[in-house]
């Protein structure tokens, strides 16, 4: 049993292309709860390109790049800012990717979990990305929800999570993964 625990993989999504962002910082301190032994890799959507149909029959190497990691995944988890009451559109376009029948929908039953941190407030993204995920046919992870609303007073200067209340919520979001992945 041990030897298949030491193959998991956990791939996080960050809905901002900021490298200190709150959404990045949020993924950092998720991946600090899980065991040595899991793998944990943020996807790069910085090179991913509009997504087109007339791209499908000749895919660009960073959607090829973005199908394998999530392949290669055993859980997803996406963590993404709220702009204008919703997720942002570098997220929807590698959803975009990911959910095209000539990638075979590699996110399709993936237990997957949804986060998000803003500077001010959250309100109705996860809620939108929620709706994708079952369109997507994802095995949503529903609870804990986390939510982190006024970030720059739960992060600090370099985009470390600082709050505890936020951590232990991400320890139960963990604890929800092991659940699912045991």
């Amino acid at each position: 049993m041990e030897d298949l625990k030491s193959e998991l993989h956990i791939v996080g999504i960050c809905g901002s292309l900021r490298k200190n962002s709150f959404n990045r910082g949020l993924l950092r301190a998720f991946e600090q709860q899980l065991p040595d032994h899991i793998k944990f890799t943020i996807a790069d959507l910085s090179e991913l390109p509009f997504f087109s149909e007339e791209r499908e029959n000749n895919l660009p190497e960073t959607v090829l790049k973005l199908k394998e990691l999530v392949e290669s995944a055993d859980a997803v988890i996406v963590s993404t800012p709220e702009y204008n009451l919703s997720y942002t559109a570098v997220l929807k376009n590698a959803l975009e990717w990911l959910s095209r029948g000539s990638l075979q929908r590699p996110l399709a039953g993936k237990p997957t979990a949804v986060m998000g941190a803003a500077s001010i407030q959250v309100g109705v993204s996860q809620s939108h990305l929620r709706d994708v995920m079952h369109a997507l046919n994802v095995k949503l992870i529903n609870r804990p929800i986390i939510q982190v609303g006024n970030a720059r007073e739960k992060f600090d200067e370099k985009g470390n999570l600082i709050d505890r209340g936020v951590k232990e919520q991400l320890e139960k979001l963990k604890d929800e993964f092991m659940n699912v992945l045991n």
